[in-house]
């Protein structure tokens, strides 16, 4: 039995996340649903990271199991044809039995877009957080420095996890302001925040509530120092808000 692998972009706005549930459409569930159209078996499509409801992504890989001899190609093309607009297949190819989108990772990276001002345009509103207090930049980019290295992340998990390693490796983490967004041949005007993160793996929510954290910190609520505290706490009572899914994006993942 053949192993291929599917590069995938998305937007995750209608959606209830990556994994298929008993209710709610899911990128899972409609991937794996084309799939059987094509190739006539019910084939288990497993992705990388399984993101949350309403993230989108740039980057997912996910593979599925097959007996069909169609070439890489063609599946591709028979996805996307098949597929809604929100969901693209950019790259198919077929891979040692060995690989596991999962577990084969070594880096996975994120990023998420804040819309620091009182209004946003009507092209970008599903894509950022929009928060119109201003953000003390320098003390968001302060605190994020505490985080990067080997540390229990527990205080960052979101609840209903079942994991019982809360041990990551944050390779970078960058907290930076930028004025203009790209949008099709132009671009649009704002104020803008972008915190980016790499590590080897995340907890359930771990990107939200570290975005969520850092907003309190450049919102004034919580000082830099805290952060510390926070972190060494293991207690997710301590940390900021969960931030909202819409800004939040799989950027890429590495093998």
């Amino acid at each position: 039995m053949r192993k291929i692998k599917l590069l995938l972009e998305y937007d995750g706005t209608a959606y209830q996340g990556w994994q298929v549930q008993k209710k709610g459409l899911t990128i899972q569930g409609v991937v794996e649903e084309k799939i059987l159209k094509i190739t006539g078996e019910r084939s288990r499509v497993i992705g990388a990271s399984r993101t949350d409801a309403g993230v989108h992504a740039l980057g997912q890989v996910a593979v599925f199991r097959t007996e069909s001899r169609l070439d890489p190609e063609t599946i591709k093309r028979a996805l996307n044809a098949l597929l809604p607009q929100d969901i693209r297949v950019l790259d198919t190819s077929e891979v040692d039995d060995s690989f596991n989108p999962r577990d084969s990772a070594v880096k996975k990276s994120y990023f998420y877009i804040i819309a620091n001002q009182r209004e946003s345009s009507a092209f970008i509103y599903r894509y950022v957080w929009i928060i119109q207090q201003p953000l003390e930049l320098k003390s968001m980019v302060e605190a994020a420095q505490v985080l990067i290295g080997t540390h229990d992340f527990s205080s960052f998990r979101g609840t209903g996890s079942s994991i019982k390693n809360d041990i990551r490796e944050i390779f970078s983490l960058n907290v930076e302001r930028f004025w203009e967004m790209d949008f099709m041949t132009s671009s649009i005007k704002g104020e803008f925040i972008k915190i980016r993160i790499e590590a080897n793996g995340f907890l359930r929510h771990m990107v939200r509530n570290i975005v969520g954290t850092l907003v309190e910190i450049g919102r004034g609520r919580f000082t830099a120092e805290r952060i510390q505290e926070i972190l060494k706490s293991h207690d997710r009572r301590l940390a900021g808000p969960t931030a909202p899914a819409s800004g939040l994006f799989l950027e890429r993942i590495v093998y």
